[in-house]
């Protein structure tokens, strides 16, 4: 029991492991062209939906759709609301295995080509082209995350080869139609979170109904509550994601339950003899073979799946925003999902027709990139100061804000662009490019506060050691660094007021930074002939480099603040 408790525990790891892999992957190696790919695919809800149906179609599994779906999300290559047509697309094209199951009892499982794949992607991960090493990332991610699913059903009980130990479940057909009902859509939800695969839990039910253990109506049930424990794959899949792939995660259940209560409420309209699914079916369904199985059984239910997921999809295709909107208010957004995405406020509302106005607008944005740049050189300076502090979630909260600069200048500078392209007189050109520049040097500055944590770490690691005098002179130069970014953040804001700005001063900060790097530099050269500890010396100079680039950074600001009219 505890062997196969840490087994399913392991096969869990390697799954949720293989989709950060991937995630990761994809942002590294996407780039445009696959957005904008996917963007097109996806551009309406009938085209998003149809890219649902034939991604499952082709690889088999409802399961690894929604997988990819809430990867695509976390690597902001989908938005919400595309992914949820992508999802409701999805549970129509696993109908396709079940139809595979029902006509010839075989089902394609995507899991073999797991080992392969990461063999694939190996060769890659060892090139000296960065663009390949990132595909090799991407190939080596999905063939985990196929391998994490294939241990987990593996190392689950295997019931799906004896499903003759589900006999006894015939006996609960004798509750009355409502109680039964209900306790054969949980026996389904809970048959599906078991073996991780919805088609799986279809072909025991299918291997029940046919042999005659329970009636269609019940074997119909339980393919209900498959359609809710499928969406557990998904949900695991979302977890340490970002909050748009959670919410599209939750999504994927929302939807899935809505389409069971309003089916359990119409269930005897489509399951009894007289009803639709028996109408439809060309077929009889009470047809047996030699042994007595009845072979036609299963493409009622096969039938019956697909009439569903098909209704379902198209009741809810209206309710896309709905859902998105739903799902937004359950899944709140803490602080550190904040950190994970960045999106201009005013992009999504749509630029005013003044573009100078706005460009008055986005110096808040840029106010915003300060104060996160001001943080990281905060943050370094606690870790530096205190070796004895745990550090792990200080590098990681570090690197989160570093990521963001990098996406707040991209969106920031696209939104200046946007502000240009409103005939902006001389005055607002020159104030659009002197405000790119300030992003660029700002996010520079995040750059290099990233590298001093990353020095830092490589400091307490290796346990490298400074001497007193070395590490006196480090804190000078660390506060004096601090001085300069706190005299130009006085400056950022809505409204710039470059007569206050005292340029002299600025370029004595500077002047006493560069004068101070030439000195220490010199020292350490010194300890480094008098026999001092190589690395010790080499690490010393990185940290003083670091700052002296913080130091240009921040004269570059402060001259750009100086020129705006």
């Amino acid at each position: 029991m505890i062997t196969t408790f840490f087994s399913i525990l392991g096969a869990l790891g390697l799954f949720l492991y293989g989709m950060r892999v991937m995630s990761d992957g994809i942002q590294k190696v996407a780039g445009n062209r696959l957005q904008q790919i996917l963007n097109s695919m996806t551009k309406n809800r009938l085209l998003a939906v149809t890219t649902g149906v034939i991604i499952t179609g082709l690889v088999q599994s409802s399961s690894a759709t929604t997988v990819m779906v809430v990867s695509f999300v976390n690597a902001a290559l989908l938005n919400l609301t595309q992914a949820i047509g992508v999802i409701m697309g999805a549970n129509i094209g696993t109908t396709v295995t079940t139809w595979i199951v029902s006509l010839i009892g075989f089902k394609f499982k995507i899991t073999a080509i797991a080992l392969p794949i990461i063999g694939i992607g190996l060769p890659f991960i060892f090139s000296k082209l960065k663009k390949r090493r990132d595909f090799g990332e991407v190939l080596i991610g999905f063939g985990l995350l196929f391998l994490g699913l294939m241990f987990l059903k593996g190392s689950v009980p295997d019931i799906r080869s004896h499903p003759e130990a589900l006999e006894f479940l015939a006996q609960f057909t004798n509750l009355p139609s409502v109680l039964s009902m209900l306790f054969f859509v949980f026996v389904g939800t809970i048959l599906t979170i078991i073996v991780q695969s919805s088609s799986a839990a279809m072909a025991i039910t299918v291997t029940m109904a046919a042999f005659g253990w329970i009636d269609f109506p019940t074997a119909a049930a339980i393919v209900l509550g498959e359609n809710i424990g499928t969406t557990i794959t998904a949900y695991l899949a979302s977890l340490g994601t970002s909050i748009n792939a959670r919410r599209a995660a939750r999504a994927h259940l929302l939807f899935n339950v809505f389409g069971v209560i309003w089916m359990m409420l119409l269930f005897q309209l489509f399951t009894s003899e007289n009803g639709l699914i028996y109408r439809l079916a060309p077929w009889n369904p009470l047809l047996t073979n030699g042994d007595g199985v009845l072979v036609n059984l299963p493409l009622n239910l096969s039938l019956f799946h697909t009439v569903f997921n098909i209704t379902n999809t198209l009741i809810c295709i209206g309710l896309i925003p709905f859902f998105a909107k739903l799902v937004t208010r359950l899944v709140k957004e803490k602080e550190s999902d904040k950190l994970k995405e960045y999106k201009l406020q005013y992009i999504s509302t749509g630029l005013q027709d003044t573009g100078m106005l706005n460009l008055f607008e986005v110096q808040n944005e840029i106010h915003k990139m300060a104060n996160i740049t001001n943080e990281m050189y905060d943050i370094f300076l606690n870790v530096f100061n205190n070796p004895k502090k745990k550090m792990g979630n200080f590098v990681e909260k570090s690197k989160e804000l570093e990521e963001l600069t990098d996406s707040m200048q991209i969106e920031i500078s696209k939104y200046i662009m946007d502000c240009a392209k409103d005939g902006l007189n001389d005055q607002g050109i020159s104030r659009s490019n002197i405000l790119i520049r300030i992003v660029h040097e700002l996010e520079n500055i995040g750059d290099s506060c990233y590298r001093l944590m990353k020095l830092t770490q490589k400091k307490y690691d290796k346990n490298i050691n400074f001497q007193q005098v070395a590490t006196k002179e480090m804190n000078d130069y660390s506060l004096l660094v601090s001085e300069f970014i706190n005299y130009y953040s006085e400056f950022l804001g809505n409204k710039i007021n470059n007569e206050d700005i005292d340029i002299e001063l600025a370029y004595k900060f500077e002047s006493k930074i560069n004068d101070s790097r030439d000195t220490l530099r010199k020292t350490a050269q010194k300890r480094l002939q008098e026999g001092a500890n190589v690395e010790s010396e080499l690490l010393y100079i990185d940290f003083v480099k670091h700052f002296e680039h913080i130091g240009d950074n921040s004269l570059n600001i402060i001259q750009g603040l100086k020129q705006i009219q």
